[in-house]
């Protein structure tokens, strides 16, 4: 019961950054972006729920990594496959606007290691 009370704190944790970075902090370089492309940023219920879906994967897999590495190698670990490789596909299909990177890699590293810290203190 406990690891599953961990994961699931984990992926409010993570919902909840997710949400604040995206929707509130960044919105206006996101939109930005995606309307210089002639495109519309995918706000919609439906992308917040494959969101949701996402931070509950990244939490699963961080509580796995968890059982077996340390705070640090977790956190590094679950960053770089949580974010970095996101941001290297996401950047690949040019979508990822670089002006939000000076903001997102520090507050996507205390995500990834808040959610860690989580996961090792509930489960």
């Amino acid at each position: 019961m406990r690891p599953i009370l961990a994961i699931l704190s984990a992926t409010v944790w993570i919902s909840i950054n997710e949400f604040l970075r995206n929707q509130i902090a960044l919105i206006d370089h996101w939109t930005g972006h995606y309307s210089s492309m002639g495109l519309v940023f995918p706000g919609e219920p439906i992308n917040g729920a494959v969101w949701g879906i996402w931070s509950l994967c990244f939490a699963i897999a961080i509580h796995f990594l968890a059982r077996r590495f340390g705070l640090l190698e977790t956190g590094a670990l679950a960053w770089g496959v949580g974010f970095v490789l996101m941001w290297l596909v996401v950047g690949n299909m040019g979508v990822l606007p670089v002006s939000i990177l000076p903001y997102a890699i520090p507050w996507s590293l205390a995500e990834a290691f808040g959610a860690v810290w989580i996961v090792k203190k509930l489960a």
